[in-house]
């Protein structure tokens, strides 16, 4: 049974050993998670970021991470979801993302912004933003690098 629950100390090494095993995530993407789950582990105001961790029986299947955009009223950013190879298909990125819904509402929140890569690599994702029901707000042309798009969807919170 998947339980999403609060990120905990013992789930970094599992987080980290995951987003660095992502063919998706860049090396200095994976570092920038492990930069953001030491602050969100050891500073009591997270520095503004929320992790949560997907398990089943103890063993890491996923996580994501979250946080208020500054300087808005009610938005959130997703800046990372991840699920292991072995758990992909299982619907463990579905109940990240609904949890996440609710901790951002449990805040405040009122709408979630997130953006994605444009290449041809990324279409699995842009597929299931799409499937969860976030609407294609806007691409960027070359924005990651020549040919590159970043590619943003939105979701509001009822």
């Amino acid at each position: 049974m998947i339980v999403i629950r609060p990120t905990q100390p013992e789930d970094a090494g599992s987080i980290l050993h995951l987003a660095g095993a992502e063919p998706l995530f860049s090396k200095e993407e994976a570092e920038t998670v492990a930069e953001l789950l030491e602050a969100y582990l050891t500073q009591e105001d997270h520095d503004g970021y929320f992790f949560l961790s997907a398990m089943d029986e103890g063993k890491l299947l996923g996580f994501a991470c979250f946080g208020p955009t500054p300087l808005t009223q009610g938005t959130f950013d997703l800046y990372w979801i991840a699920v292991s190879a072995a758990a992909s298909g299982q619907g463990v990125g579905r109940a990240l993302i609904a949890r996440v819904e609710d901790e951002v509402r449990a805040l405040g929140g009122r709408m979630i912004k997130l953006d994605t890569s444009g290449s041809a690599e990324y279409e699995p994702t842009r597929a299931f933003y799409h499937r969860i029901g976030y609407t294609h707000s806007a691409t960027v042309p070359d924005f990651y690098a020549p040919g590159d798009d970043m590619v943003i969807f939105s979701h509001l919170l009822t």
